[in-house]
């Protein structure tokens, strides 16, 4: 079996070392344009701010790495065009130039995300940057140490997280986005209202509710960032606007989304025969609405590549689909969430739903540190079926959001969340878990 696998990142690496095991006599060969695989690009706000020193412990594998494994690892290998009728592929060597074509059996597509650049005027300027891959990370390292002002456009994750870093760096930073809030994807406002009290006092300028219009510039290197509102100095821009689908390599030739996103069934299958996709640039289930959407997280694309493995010969392994459960520490403060926020459900769906919020401690007044716990959970409002929650402490409660998480995948009723056996023990938590008592205030409305 001759398998042929574009891309190698999160659901690229999985598929190739879990398709490894399974067939260990197959012919993989992988090409990725990039020379290197495997980078957690979660990790670059920690880089950069140099809480971990070393990016090689960014990478959980190398080509050498797959190269043991048997298989034929081609790095700075573009594939400029895809037959699937003829099933044959057209690569290009980076290096020297060269053009040439492989065949395949099965071909497996993990091409990944790339980040949203808008045609704002201006953006060509230089100190400009993105921020997704190990060579972004290390540009905005070294242009980092040069800067005094820096501007982050984007409060998602990546946003807020590179924020926080540059502020422990010393420099003078501002977060911009066009959203009345930061993370108002992933959290409702009393918890991002949290997280912005603590950027606020850190020394970090929030500017929400402000769309980018312009970058000026002196001498080709960007010095200012105008938005609707007002104009901010800036020696370094990086841009975390959002994430798109880097499909273009299989359209007119497999199914997709208007965005780009690849559509796969349940088993990794593309809509053409013998073509798997995994990862960034593919639709998920979501199961709190029961469509399809394009959520890329890499918890995602490596379960969605493993899953490539175990279908590729015959379905095999459903995938169960994703709640998008995600975390993030910002300053004092640990956060996650998973599953529908009530703002969300509230403006993207047609559902009726109900919500409940409880600030308690997380265990007993009578030991010695009791921090408290501002906990939420979302529902519908007729079948009282659990949609999502969220958290936020000074304590790490965030594992709470993962079991909330296998509540959503299962169905669960708040009634039954309110009754699920949790264990007791004082140092951990109280009689009743944060879990079931956000569901039992939820019992009363």
């Amino acid at each position: 079996m001759k398998i042929i696998v574009i891309g190698c990142t999160h659901a690229g690496t999985a598929a190739i070392v879990n398709t490894k095991k399974l067939y260990p006599e197959s012919e993989i060969t992988v090409y990725e344009k990039n020379n290197n695989i495997s980078f957690l690009s979660c990790g670059i706000a920690l880089h950069v701010a140099d809480v971990v020193k070393d990016p090689k412990g960014l990478f959980y594998n190398s080509p050498e790495g797959l190269n043991e494994l048997g298989v034929v690892t081609k790095m700075e290998h573009e594939v400029t065009r895809v037959d699937i009728q003829n099933k044959c592929v057209e690569v290009k060597d980076l290096n020297s130039g060269e053009t040439f074509q492989d065949t395949y059996d099965k071909l497996i597509v993990t091409l990944g995300s790339w980040p949203i650049v808008p045609p704002i005027p201006g953006i060509e300027l230089e100190n400009i940057v993105l921020s997704k891959n190990y060579n972004h990370s290390e540009t905005i390292i070294q242009k980092a140490k040069e800067a005094k002002r820096i501007v982050v456009i984007g409060a998602g994750y990546i946003g807020v997280e590179l924020a926080e870093a540059f502020q422990i760096l010393g420099k003078e930073t501002t977060l911009i986005d066009a959203e009345a809030r930061i993370m108002s994807k992933y959290l409702d406002a009393p918890f991002t209202e949290k997280a912005e009290e603590a950027f606020k006092a850190h020394g970090v300028a929030l500017a929400t509710g402000e769309k980018v219009v312009r970058f000026e510039g002196a001498e080709g290197k960007v010095s200012a960032v105008v938005t609707d509102k007002q104009t901010y100095e800036a020696d370094l821009v990086v841009l975390c606007i959002g994430f798109k689908p880097n499909a273009d390599l299989l359209k007119g030739q497999v199914d997709m989304l208007p965005n780009g996103a690849i559509i796969i069934d349940e088993y990794m299958h593309t809509s053409a025969e013998d073509v798997f996709a995994a990862g960034d640039c593919c639709v998920v289930g979501y199961n709190p609405t029961g469509d399809s959407r394009y959520i890329p997280l890499a918890t995602n694309a490596v379960r969605m590549g493993t899953l490539v493995a175990k279908n590729l010969v015959q379905p095999t392994l459903k995938y169960m689909g994703t709640q998008g459960t995600s975390g993030i520490k910002i300053y004092e403060y640990n956060i996650a969430s998973t599953g529908l926020t009530e703002e969300v459900a509230r403006t993207t769906t047609s559902m009726k739903v109900k919500s409940v919020i409880l600030n308690d401690a997380y265990r007993p007044e009578f030991m010695p540190t009791h921090e408290d716990a501002l906990i939420k959970l979302v529902y519908e409002e007729d079948t009282h079926r659990v949609l999502g929650g969220q958290i936020i402490s000074k304590y790490d409660l965030t594992q709470l959001m993962n079991t909330l998480s296998v509540v959503v995948q299962n169905k669960m009723t708040v009634e039954e969340l309110a009754m699920t056996d949790f264990f007791f023990q004082p140092h951990f938590n109280k009689p009743w878990s944060l879990l079931n008592l956000v569901a039992l205030k939820a019992l009363e409305n």
